[in-house]
């Protein structure tokens, strides 16, 4: 479990398959807590049309073991800006990858999508019901309003 990114010069992967997350022993195991990351800048590739997708993501997770280390979580992030997936694709796959190889207690992402076409799209996933006996706050990222 020794970080490959950590203190290390790290280029980005050429795809979120080829990207490595690291993990890291937990500092406050068996203490029930929420992380919170967010990238307001995420950035894919339409599928079809190649043309750039643009997003605001906010992952919360309750971690068991272990926790993303967060370089690594950037490398990977940055790994979809030349990858082409829809919306739907990006935001369950980036999920569901962390929950199956973090296993953390709990996970979930949010996925606010900038539109293209007039239409913004929103992802949510998350791995089950929210832990009772933990502070989970609202992500409050606002829906799209265009000028206003």
């Amino acid at each position: 479990m020794t970080p490959i990114h950590l203190g290390q010069s790290s280029s980005l992967p050429a795809s979120p398959e080829e990207a490595v997350l690291d993990y890291v022993p937990n500092p406050r195991a068996g203490t029930r807590y929420l992380v919170r990351f967010a990238a307001p800048e995420f950035t894919s590739l339409c599928p079809i049309t190649g043309q750039p997708d643009f997003a605001h993501l906010v992952i919360d997770y309750v971690p068991d073991a272990t926790i993303v280390e967060s370089k690594s979580l950037k490398l990977f992030l940055g790994s979809f800006r030349n990858h082409g997936a829809f919306h739907e694709d990006c935001t369950v796959g980036i999920g569901q990858r962390l929950f199956e190889e973090m296993k953390p207690h709990w996970l979930r992402i949010g996925g606010y999508w900038y539109p293209r076409g007039g239409i913004p799209i929103d992802v949510f996933w998350q791995s089950g019901s929210p832990p009772a006996d933990v502070w989970v706050p609202a992500q409050d990222v606002p829906g799209y309003r265009g000028r206003g």
